[in-house]
């Protein structure tokens, strides 16, 4: 076990941190490099957007069996192999022409991210107890907004002066040569070493039919997954349709557009997420209502943001309600795995953040885009974003529904099932 007072796990964070750069700049590529693709390939815009789907149906579909592998195997292990195996596929996509194997392409790199999160969050949590959890994932979150950013505009700064397909040579190069340097440091835990200092845990990896007990009988769960679902929404409605919002409202060139759109948010997301991980950290050394309650603030307050941004009538405006939109998600980000891990055991934590996974991008991610198209072909693009807010009012209920009924008691059966060596 890692010395309690030792930087390592600190350092550990910084290693991940990396990797989930590559992870998010890898994934948003090919979205900055749409235009040449549709020129170059002969696409439709139907074809375009498929490429989208492509990846986030097979990254939801196989969340939950992820995290269930991730329980069995070693997490170092199951970390660096997906770098490898998402940015050899991103290396691939540059030899390939037609819209058949880009389809299976960015299905399989969905395939090939799909592990990380799992992996690395169970990492996180056997470096990282109760005391610096929510600072460690919120520190790591920082990585997801800075290799959105990175990934769009350096994917499309080196496809105007290289074309398009040296950029996933680029990113996919360069995540391989990360694997090989971290392989050297980064270190597998002992499964539940955070969670106790007298008793050395020996934990059981627990069956598909165990885990169901489990989240049948955790009610906190149940509501920390629906409210990511809703969370997940409203973050793809306005990361989808806010460049298209811009550039139909605002008259802005498609390039402002995805900049605005998502530079605001995402640097903003950055603060939020450190604050939110500070804050949660302090509030859970006096109540286990103290993370949902920070991340109940984020969403509840986030809400009239969300509809200012569908409502608002100048660029100004907007931008004020993306940033302060953006600083609210960040509070809720920062705690979406701690809080979770608070309630779940070790040895089902890989599992539990799979199934989180899948729950947020095929109930919430993979419904947003259409449902709020639906709304705006009849309503306009405005009433679909504001329309959305009402989402992040129902992520509060249930967040605050966990805090006040369920939470103390899972946390407390989870601690003493750890004490006790026994199954949750």
């Amino acid at each position: 076990m890692e010395r309690r007072n030792s930087t390592y796990p600190w350092a550990v964070v910084g290693m991940l941190w990396c990797i989930s750069f590559f992870n998010y700049a890898d994934r948003q590529a090919i979205f900055s490099v749409f235009p040449l693709l549709e020129k170059e390939l002969g696409l439709s815009l139907v074809q375009l957007g498929l490429l989208g789907s492509a990846f986030a149906w097979v990254y939801g579909l196989s969340g939950f069996f992820a995290g269930f592998v991730v329980d069995r195997i070693s997490r170092k292990k199951a970390i660096l192999g997906g770098l490898y195996v998402w940015s050899i596929i991103c290396m691939a996509t540059a030899f390939f022409r037609g819209f058949r194997a880009l389809f299976v392409l960015r299905a399989a790199e969905g395939l090939g991210e799909t592990i990380y999160y799992p992996a690395s969050m169970s990492m996180v949590s056997d470096y990282h107890g109760k005391k610096t959890r929510s600072r460690a994932i919120g520190i790591h979150q920082t990585s997801v907004y800075a290799g959105t950013i990175a990934g769009g505009f350096f994917a499309g700064m080196i496809a105007e002066a290289y074309g398009w397909r040296w950029s996933f040579i680029v990113f996919g190069g360069l995540g391989v040569l990360l694997g090989f340097v971290l392989n050297r440091f980064l270190r597998e835990p002992k499964r539940g070493q955070s969670e106790s200092d007298a008793v050395e845990i020996q934990p059981h990896s627990l069956s598909l039919s165990q885990f169901g007990g489990l989240l049948r009988r955790t009610p906190t769960m149940l509501c920390l997954m629906g409210a990511f679902m809703c969370s997940n929404f409203v973050a793809v409605v306005l990361l989808t349709w806010m460049p298209k919002f811009l550039y139909e409202k605002f008259h802005m060139g498609l390039a402002v557009a995805g900049l605005t759109a998502t530079i605001f948010v995402q640097l903003a997301s950055v603060l939020g997420s450190l604050t939110g991980g500070w804050l949660a950290d302090l509030l859970r050394t006096r109540t286990p209502r103290g993370r949902i309650l920070v991340q109940a603030a984020g969403v509840l307050c986030g809400a009239p943001f969300v509809a200012w941004c569908g409502m608002t009538q100048s660029v100004s405006s907007l931008v004020a309600a993306l940033t302060l939109w953006g600083f609210c998600k960040g509070m809720y980000d920062a705690n979406i795995f701690a809080s979770l891990f608070d309630v779940v055991r070790p040895e089902a934590r890989g599992t539990a953040a799979g199934f989180l996974n899948s729950v947020g991008w095929l109930g919430g991610g993979g419904a947003a885009p259409v449902l709020i198209g639906w709304i705006a072909s009849d309503r306009g693009l405005s009433a679909g974003i504001t329309a959305a807010s009402v989402v992040y009012l129902l992520a509060a209920g249930l967040l605050l529904t966990a805090a006040i009924l369920f939470v103390k008691r899972d946390s407390d059966r989870m601690q003493a099932a750890v004490a006790e060596g026994g199954h949750a």
